[in-house]
């Protein structure tokens, strides 16, 4: 069974997506950008401002959803630019411990000011 999972301190979608799903203990985040979740609106033009409300905003998910970002197994990471790839790292780290999650990290076309985009699924603690 899916359950939606959309929490209000979460941006609403841009299109026809659920933001999180919870499918028994696996969460599933959308690719989640760097909107305020109040104004819908990009934050930050660097990539570390960026990376962080990405992050944070997948955090308000993933709680919504009775998971942490210590339960993620696997994030996929879109760059605009992978020349920002350093910095966006520095950020990361400040969201994730040993053992980190699995990565994939690809150069991406994205949407107006929006410099990254990720997604990320975690294994829910029973």
């Amino acid at each position: 069974m899916k359950q939606p999972v959309h929490p209000e301190s979460a941006p609403k979608p841009l299109g026809p997506y659920t933001p999180g799903l919870l499918v028994g203990n696996l969460v599933f985040v959308a690719g989640q950008g760097p909107l305020d979740p109040k104004t819908g609106a990009t934050v930050g033009d660097a990539i570390a401002e960026q990376t962080r409300q990405v992050l944070t905003n997948i955090r308000s998910i993933l709680e919504a959803a009775g998971a942490s970002m210590d339960e993620v197994v696997k994030s996929t990471v879109h760059l605009a630019n992978l020349e920002d790839f350093a910095a966006f790292n520095a950020v990361y780290r400040e969201f994730f411990s040993e053992p980190y999650p699995v990565r994939t990290t690809v150069g991406s076309a994205l949407l107006d000011d929006i410099l990254v985009e990720i997604d990320v699924i975690a294994v829910k603690k029973a």
